[in-house]
């Protein structure tokens, strides 16, 4: 049986390797920026700025959640976004996900959050569904735009 729990710092090296592993999954082998110690910063740092959550079983991380808060102007109260849900292939398919999903809808509900929220990539037909089956459903009406590299520094600029 596996366990939720916050993520420890000594954690953190597993969680990079988790997230080498789900950039692969998504295509993206190499963009993978992030160090150890940026990691554990932004997690606990001085003023941490993410938040994680295991899936542990057997003394192993079978997967993990990293989220942080955002705020809805209309609700006027915080948001859970989950930037990585991950689980090892080997482990899908025995409640991992779910387990992590179950456990960030808890502490939004019991916190008065009015939302957990996230992105799919469009072609990731297992993950829609799993997401959809727990009773997700797509923002249609909604695009993602991101400012990112020469852009974002152009925009910067004064």
């Amino acid at each position: 049986m596996s366990k939720i729990r916050e993520a420890r710092p000594a954690d953190v090296p597993v969680l990079l390797q988790l997230i080498h592993d789900l950039a692969i999954y998504e295509r993206e082998p190499d963009a993978v920026k992030n160090t150890v110690g940026s990691l554990e910063n932004a997690l606990f740092g001085e003023r941490p700025t993410v938040y994680a959550h295991v899936a542990e079983a057997q003394g192993r991380v079978q997967g993990f959640a990293l989220w942080f808060l955002n705020y809805s102007t209309w609700e006027g109260v915080n948001g859970i976004y989950l930037e990585d849900l991950y689980v090892r292939p080997e482990a899908r398919g025995a409640g991992y996900g779910k387990a992590l999903l179950s456990n960030l809808a808890r502490i939004a509900v019991e916190r008065g959050y009015a939302r957990v929220e996230w992105s799919v990539l469009n072609w990731n037909e297992p993950s829609i569904r799993f997401y959809e089956s727990l009773g997700a459903r797509p923002q249609s009406e909604w695009s993602t735009f991101r400012l990112t590299g020469t852009a974002l520094t152009e925009v910067a600029a004064p």
